[in-house]
C-alpha cells in the first residue's frame, strides 16, 4: 500500500471558535432536550472553557453531567436537530485559518480528517459540509429503542485519539511520521505526539508550555467566518489558485526543513 501524508484537526478552539456541543444549546432547548437553566449553566462552563482551558477534573465532571442529561434522549430525534441546525450553529464560528489550512492540506495531496471528543452526531455531519476525508470522535451507547444509556462506547479523549488515529494510518496506509496535527488542549498530547508535525493552535497555557519546550510550531486562529461569506469573496478560480500556490510553498518549506540539521517535516 502507498504511504500518504494527513492532517489531523481538533474540533473545539481549533476548527471552530467554541465547545461544539455548547453551541447546539439553543437548538437542544427549542426541540424540547433541555431547559433554560441547562443553556445558562453551559454558557458559563463555556466562558471558563475558553478562557482557562479544561483540565481532567473539569472534563471528567462536564461528561459525567452530560452522560447523565441525555439520557433517554433519542438518537434520531438528536440528529434530526443537529441536521436541520448545523449551518445557522456551526458555520458562523468556524475559523477561517483552520478552513484554509485544510485547502492547502488537500492542494497538497493530504487526507484530512476531524478528531474530536464531540459526539459523532455533531461530528460526522461536520465531515459533510467541511469536504473532510473522515472523523474520529465519541459515540453514546444506545439501547435497543434507540435511546442513550448514558454511557459511553466510544469515548474519542486522550490516548484514545492517538490509539483511533494509528488504527486509521494502518487500515489506509497514512505515514503518521509525515502527517501534521492541529490542537488547541494539552489532553491532546497523545495525539500530537502521534504525527510527525505537531501543531498547537490557540494553545491552553499546558501545552503552550509543552510546545516552547519541544520547539513545536504554534499558531493563533482569530477569525471566526462563515463559509459562504469566504466563497463570496473569492471565485472559485482564485480559491484553488491560491490552495495550489500554497500546497507548493508547504512542499518547499518541507524540503528546506528535512535539509537543516535537526529540522522537521512541515506541512
Amino acid at each position: 500500500m502507498v504511504s500518504m501524508e494527513a492532517a489531523f484537526f481538533d474540533l473545539d478552539k481549533t476548527v471552530i471558535d467554541r465547545a461544539s456541543i455548547a453551541a447546539f444549546g439553543r437548538p437542544f432547548m427549542k426541540g424540547g432536550l433541555i431547559n433554560r437553566r441547562v443553556v445558562a449553566r453551559a454558557a458559563v462552563s463555556q466562558f471558563i472553557y475558553l478562557y482557562f482551558g479544561a483540565d481532567e477534573d473539569r472534563l471528567v465532571r462536564v461528561r459525567q453531567a452530560m452522560l447523565a442529561m441525555t439520557k433517554g434522549w433519542d438518537r434520531a430525534q438528536v440528529r434530526q436537530i443537529v441536521r436541520e441546525t448545523l449551518l445557522q450553529t456551526i458555520e458562523p464560528i468556524m475559523y477561517a485559518e483552520a478552513l484554509e489550512l485544510m485547502e492547502l492540506h488537500r492542494a497538497a495531496g493530504h487526507r484530512v480528517y476531524l478528531v474530536s471528543a464531540s459526539p459523532e452526531e455533531i461530528v460526522l455531519p461536520l465531515t459533510d459540509m467541511l469536504s473532510v476525508d473522515g472523523a474520529i470522535c465519541s459515540r453514546g451507547e444506545v439501547d435497543d429503542e434507540g435511546r442513550y444509556t448514558g454511557r459511553m462506547a466510544f469515548y474519542a479523549y486522550g490516548e484514545a485519539k492517538a490509539i483511533a488515529m494509528r488504527e486509521l494510518a494502518e487500515r489506509t496506509g497514512i505515514d503518521l511520521a509525515a502527517s501534521s496535527a492541529y490542537s488547541d488542549s494539552a489532553t491532546d498530547l497523545p495525539m500530537l505526539e502521534a504525527v510527525g508535525r505537531p501543531v498547537a493552535v490557540n494553545a491552553d497555557r499546558a501545552l503552550a508550555k509543552v510546545a516552547r519546550e519541544r520547539g513545536w510550531e504554534m499558531r493563533t486562529f482569530t477569525k471566526p467566518i462563515r463559509l459562504r461569506d469566504r466563497v463570496g469573496r473569492t471565485t472559485p478560480v482564485v480559491t484553488t489558485s491560491l490552495a495550489v500556490a500554497g500546497a507548493a510553498l508547504i512542499l518547499w518549506r518541507r524540503g528546506v526543513r528535512r535539509h537543516q540539521p535537526g529540522g522537521r517535516a512541515a506541512a
